[in-house]
Protein backbone atom coordinates (compact mmCIF):
# COMPACT_ATOMS: atom_id res chain seq x y z
CA UNK A 1 0.00 0.00 0.00
CA UNK A 2 3.06 2.65 0.55
CA UNK A 3 4.23 1.89 -2.48
CA UNK A 4 1.19 2.69 -4.04
CA UNK A 5 0.66 5.95 -2.81
CA UNK A 6 4.39 6.61 -3.53
CA UNK A 7 3.41 6.49 -6.87
CA UNK A 8 0.84 8.70 -6.88
CA UNK A 9 -1.27 11.67 -5.47
CA UNK A 10 -4.03 11.82 -8.00
CA UNK A 11 -5.31 8.15 -8.44
CA UNK A 12 -7.27 7.20 -5.86
CA UNK A 13 -6.16 4.06 -3.94
CA UNK A 14 -8.96 2.27 -1.72
CA UNK A 15 -7.81 0.03 1.02
CA UNK A 16 -10.38 -3.28 1.50
CA UNK A 17 -8.65 -3.93 5.13
CA UNK A 18 -5.66 -1.36 6.41
CA UNK A 19 -4.03 -2.05 9.73
CA UNK A 20 -2.93 1.34 11.38
CA UNK A 21 -3.22 3.43 8.21
CA UNK A 22 -2.64 7.05 9.75
CA UNK A 23 0.73 5.20 12.08
CA UNK A 24 1.41 3.84 8.55
CA UNK A 25 1.03 7.25 7.11
CA UNK A 26 -1.39 5.89 4.63
CA UNK A 27 -3.92 9.06 5.65
CA UNK A 28 -3.73 11.88 7.71
CA UNK A 29 -6.86 10.91 9.91
CA UNK A 30 -9.64 8.38 9.41
CA UNK A 31 -12.19 10.62 9.61
CA UNK A 32 -10.41 13.32 7.14
CA UNK A 33 -8.15 10.90 5.48
CA UNK A 34 -6.85 14.05 3.03
CA UNK A 35 -4.97 12.64 0.41
CA UNK A 36 -6.22 10.11 -2.73
CA UNK A 37 -6.31 6.87 0.20
CA UNK A 38 -9.38 5.74 2.01
CA UNK A 39 -11.28 2.60 2.22
CA UNK A 40 -11.72 0.10 5.44
CA UNK A 41 -9.44 -0.31 8.21
CA UNK A 42 -9.73 -3.51 10.19
CA UNK A 43 -7.54 -2.18 12.48
CA UNK A 44 -8.79 -1.50 16.64
CA UNK A 45 -6.96 -1.31 19.52
CA UNK A 46 -10.19 -1.94 21.36
CA UNK A 47 -9.85 -5.24 20.09
CA UNK A 48 -6.81 -6.39 21.64
CA UNK A 49 -7.76 -6.50 25.61
CA UNK A 50 -11.01 -8.69 24.01
CA UNK A 51 -8.01 -11.25 22.57
CA UNK A 52 -6.53 -10.94 26.05
CA UNK A 53 -9.70 -12.22 27.92
CA UNK A 54 -10.98 -14.51 25.72
CA UNK A 55 -7.10 -16.39 25.86
CA UNK A 56 -7.88 -16.22 30.01
CA UNK A 57 -11.01 -17.80 29.13
CA UNK A 58 -9.71 -20.49 27.07
CA UNK A 59 -6.77 -21.07 29.35
CA UNK A 60 -7.65 -20.55 33.14
CA UNK A 61 -4.47 -19.63 35.14
CA UNK A 62 -2.76 -18.07 32.13
CA UNK A 63 -0.39 -15.28 33.32
CA UNK A 64 2.12 -14.98 30.52
CA UNK A 65 1.75 -14.17 26.95
CA UNK A 66 4.49 -13.31 24.44
CA UNK A 67 3.58 -10.74 21.64
CA UNK A 68 4.70 -11.53 18.42
CA UNK A 69 5.56 -8.54 15.99
CA UNK A 70 7.51 -7.72 13.01
CA UNK A 71 9.91 -5.82 14.01
CA UNK A 72 10.37 -4.33 10.33
CA UNK A 73 7.48 -2.88 10.38
CA UNK A 74 7.41 0.91 10.99
CA UNK A 75 3.92 0.70 12.97
CA UNK A 76 4.93 -2.38 14.77
CA UNK A 77 5.72 -1.02 18.29
CA UNK A 78 3.27 1.16 18.58
CA UNK A 79 1.16 -2.20 18.40
CA UNK A 80 3.21 -3.86 20.74
CA UNK A 81 2.78 -1.23 23.21
CA UNK A 82 -0.69 -0.79 22.98
CA UNK A 83 -0.96 -4.60 23.55
CA UNK A 84 2.03 -4.82 26.71
CA UNK A 85 -0.46 -2.28 28.21
CA UNK A 86 -3.91 -4.09 27.39
CA UNK A 87 -2.14 -7.52 28.69
CA UNK A 88 -0.84 -5.74 31.93
CA UNK A 89 -4.27 -4.26 32.78
CA UNK A 90 -5.29 -7.93 32.86
CA UNK A 91 -2.19 -8.69 35.20
CA UNK A 92 -1.00 -10.91 32.15
CA UNK A 93 2.71 -10.65 31.61
CA UNK A 94 4.33 -9.96 28.18
CA UNK A 95 7.42 -11.43 26.86
CA UNK A 96 7.90 -9.09 23.93
CA UNK A 97 8.57 -11.28 20.74
CA UNK A 98 10.00 -8.84 17.63
CA UNK A 99 11.18 -10.83 15.40
CA UNK A 100 12.57 -10.76 11.73
CA UNK A 101 9.91 -12.89 9.40
CA UNK A 102 10.31 -15.95 8.96
CA UNK A 103 13.89 -16.88 9.89
CA UNK A 104 13.33 -15.53 13.62
CA UNK A 105 10.16 -17.95 14.43
CA UNK A 106 11.59 -20.68 15.79
CA UNK A 107 14.23 -18.85 18.02
CA UNK A 108 11.27 -16.67 19.36
CA UNK A 109 9.20 -19.56 19.79
CA UNK A 110 11.85 -21.06 21.70
CA UNK A 111 12.39 -17.92 24.07
CA UNK A 112 8.95 -17.57 24.74
CA UNK A 113 8.58 -21.14 25.76
CA UNK A 114 11.42 -20.79 27.81
CA UNK A 115 9.96 -17.57 29.93
CA UNK A 116 7.06 -19.64 30.70
CA UNK A 117 4.61 -17.71 28.29
CA UNK A 118 1.65 -20.64 27.68
CA UNK A 119 0.23 -18.72 24.16
CA UNK A 120 1.11 -16.25 22.01
CA UNK A 121 -0.89 -13.07 20.71
CA UNK A 122 0.25 -12.23 16.72
CA UNK A 123 -0.20 -8.65 15.46
CA UNK A 124 -1.52 -8.35 12.12
CA UNK A 125 1.08 -7.05 9.56
CA UNK A 126 1.61 -8.24 5.97
CA UNK A 127 4.49 -10.40 7.33
CA UNK A 128 2.58 -12.25 9.55
CA UNK A 129 -0.32 -13.24 7.65
CA UNK A 130 2.09 -14.31 4.83
CA UNK A 131 3.91 -16.58 7.23
CA UNK A 132 1.04 -17.42 9.46
CA UNK A 133 1.54 -21.52 8.57
CA UNK A 134 5.21 -20.82 9.66
CA UNK A 135 3.97 -19.37 12.87
CA UNK A 136 1.46 -21.72 13.76
CA UNK A 137 3.88 -24.55 13.01
CA UNK A 138 6.52 -23.17 15.27
CA UNK A 139 4.20 -22.87 17.83
CA UNK A 140 2.85 -25.81 17.93
CA UNK A 141 6.67 -27.39 18.09
CA UNK A 142 7.11 -25.64 21.58
CA UNK A 143 3.55 -26.48 22.60
CA UNK A 144 2.40 -22.63 22.70
CA UNK A 145 -0.92 -21.72 21.58
CA UNK A 146 -1.69 -18.72 19.17
CA UNK A 147 -4.09 -16.16 19.21
CA UNK A 148 -4.49 -14.05 15.74
CA UNK A 149 -6.62 -11.16 14.72
CA UNK A 150 -8.70 -12.55 12.17
CA UNK A 151 -10.26 -16.24 11.00
CA UNK A 152 -7.23 -15.91 7.58
CA UNK A 153 -4.75 -16.71 9.66
CA UNK A 154 -5.77 -20.07 11.08
CA UNK A 155 -5.83 -21.37 7.52
CA UNK A 156 -2.20 -21.92 8.33
CA UNK A 157 -2.94 -24.04 11.93
CA UNK A 158 -3.51 -21.51 14.73
CA UNK A 159 -5.47 -21.98 17.76
CA UNK A 160 -8.12 -19.26 17.43
CA UNK A 161 -9.02 -15.59 16.13
CA UNK A 162 -10.93 -12.87 16.97
CA UNK A 163 -11.83 -9.92 14.44
CA UNK A 164 -13.26 -8.50 11.96
CA UNK A 165 -15.44 -9.86 9.51
CA UNK A 166 -12.99 -9.63 6.35
CA UNK A 167 -15.25 -10.66 3.97
CA UNK A 168 -17.62 -8.02 5.32
CA UNK A 169 -14.99 -5.22 4.80
CA UNK A 170 -13.94 -6.51 1.42
CA UNK A 171 -18.21 -6.30 0.64
CA UNK A 172 -18.12 -2.88 1.62
CA UNK A 173 -15.28 -1.94 0.32
CA UNK A 174 -17.32 -1.72 -3.00
CA UNK A 175 -19.25 1.46 -1.65
CA UNK A 176 -16.11 3.43 -2.04
CA UNK A 177 -15.46 2.67 -5.04
CA UNK A 178 -19.08 3.50 -5.97
CA UNK A 179 -18.59 7.01 -4.08
CA UNK A 180 -15.71 7.87 -5.76
CA UNK A 181 -16.80 6.84 -9.22
CA UNK A 182 -19.86 9.36 -8.64
CA UNK A 183 -17.40 12.25 -8.01
CA UNK A 184 -16.47 12.26 -4.20
CA UNK A 185 -13.11 12.85 -3.54
CA UNK A 186 -11.02 9.50 -1.32
CA UNK A 187 -9.67 12.92 0.59
CA UNK A 188 -13.33 13.35 2.13
CA UNK A 189 -14.60 9.96 2.75
CA UNK A 190 -13.55 9.03 5.99
CA UNK A 191 -11.64 5.80 6.71
CA UNK A 192 -14.43 3.11 7.89
CA UNK A 193 -13.90 0.75 10.39
CA UNK A 194 -15.34 -2.75 11.26
CA UNK A 195 -19.20 -2.77 12.64
CA UNK A 196 -19.05 -7.39 12.97
CA UNK A 197 -16.86 -9.16 14.87
CA UNK A 198 -16.13 -13.29 14.97
CA UNK A 199 -14.39 -15.86 17.36
CA UNK A 200 -12.97 -18.14 15.82
CA UNK A 201 -11.43 -21.42 17.19
CA UNK A 202 -9.68 -24.19 15.97
CA UNK A 203 -10.73 -27.52 17.09
CA UNK A 204 -7.93 -29.36 15.44
CA UNK A 205 -5.24 -27.33 16.92
CA UNK A 206 -6.59 -27.18 20.34
CA UNK A 207 -6.86 -31.06 19.95
CA UNK A 208 -2.86 -31.41 18.60
CA UNK A 209 -2.05 -28.87 21.57
CA UNK A 210 -3.80 -31.58 24.13
CA UNK A 211 -6.17 -28.32 24.70
CA UNK A 212 -9.47 -28.85 25.93
CA UNK A 213 -11.28 -25.31 25.57
CA UNK A 214 -14.29 -24.78 27.99
CA UNK A 215 -17.73 -25.21 26.94
CA UNK A 216 -18.50 -21.71 27.51
CA UNK A 217 -16.07 -20.48 25.48
CA UNK A 218 -16.82 -22.70 22.41
CA UNK A 219 -20.59 -21.63 22.90
CA UNK A 220 -19.02 -17.93 22.65
CA UNK A 221 -17.59 -19.12 19.38
CA UNK A 222 -18.88 -17.73 15.88
CA UNK A 223 -17.15 -20.64 14.15
CA UNK A 224 -15.39 -23.86 15.10
CA UNK A 225 -13.06 -25.30 12.61
CA UNK A 226 -12.69 -29.36 13.54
Amino acid sequence: MKALKAATTTIPIVMASSQDAVADGLVASLARPGGNVTGRSVYGPELTPKRFELLKAALPGLSRVGILWNSQNPGGLNQFREAEAAGQALAIEIVNLNAHFPDDLDPVMARAARAGAATILTLSDSSTITFRAEIAAAAQRHRLATMFSNVAYLAGGGLMSYGPDLAESFRLTASHVDKIFKGAKPADLPVEQPSRFELVINLKAAEQLGLTIPPNLLFQADKLIE
